[in-house]
């Protein structure tokens, strides 16, 4: 299994540690948050992307993603937003990352507006994350939480390098059975972020299999061969426990529920 961790469940941890966790705790991959309070971020000079790749590469660590904060379905100019996602692709080229995770934004806007505004800007940015081997996945997120919605943005771009990220949790939060939002998001499929907490209207972290999210139904629609990253929102919710002491447990639950476990 492919089993990765995000650095928004350690936020500031230097890199050298987060590598050495993930080794310590089975994880394969690391989605990095790709933002400034982080230790990795599009401003980092050529020699520091260097320093990344080489601690990675002696614990045997993937970069699975570098994910960004881009807003493709926003109002607004479109230059500042083909910024964004430039660094951030070019910023996974030098790491040796395959995806870059981008967000919809298109709150407040009419869908037609907010999926032409998305399809618009990831179709320019598609033929830069080619040349770059990188793919620029939509996560279904704010304005865009279910696979139904996610999956008209990224076959209206209809490029190979632009596909999704699907989150659990929010497809789960708007009423979408995971069979359906895998069956919709299949073709455009980078990665699965995993996650748990009480209920739909208690979005607050918990340990795999600690709550009532049905992970057990989303991990045996994705299928053993894609990647699972666990997105813990330690950095939205500080009071939770630190993820690296559930992270051994975290990744032999996912195994469990692959191998036929109920949830």
């Amino acid at each position: 299994m492919n089993f990765a961790s995000s650095t928004l469940g350690v936020p500031g941890m230097e890199v050298r540690d987060v590598v050495r966790t993930a080794a310590e705790t089975g994880c394969r991959g690391v989605e990095l948050r790709a933002h400034p309070e982080e230790p990795v971020h599009p401003g980092l000079l050529p020699q520091e992307r260097r320093s990344v790749v080489r601690e990675f590469a002696a614990a045997g660590v993937e970069v699975l993603a570098v994910a960004g904060y881009a807003r493709v379905a926003a109002e607004g100019d479109d230059e500042a937003v083909y910024e964004e996602l430039y660094r951030l692709v070019h910023l996974a080229a030098d790491l040796g990352a395959p995806f870059v995770r981008v967000f919809p934004g298109g709150g407040g806007r009419p869908q037609d507006d907010a999926d032409a505004t998305a399809a618009r800007r990831l179709g320019a940015a598609a033929e830069v994350a080619a040349d770059a081997g990188v793919r620029v996945l939509l996560e279904n997120h704010d304005s865009h939480p279910s696979g139904a919605d996610t999956a008209r943005v990224v076959a209206a771009v209809g490029h190979p390098h632009v596909g999704a990220v699907w989150d659990v949790l929010h497809s789960w939060r708007a009423g979408e059975a995971p069979a359906r939002t895998h069956g919709l998001l299949a073709p455009y499929l980078g990665c699965v972020q995993v996650k748990d907490c009480a209920d739909r209207d208690g979005p607050t972290p918990l340990p795999l299999g600690a709550g009532t999210l049905p992970l057990g139904a989303c991990v045996a629609a994705a299928g053993p061969d894609g990647w699972f990253c666990w997105e813990y929102e330690k950095r939205w919710f500080p009071g939770v426990p630190a993820l690296p002491g559930l992270l051994a447990a975290g990744r032999a639950h996912v195994e469990g529920l692959l191998a036929g476990g109920s949830r």
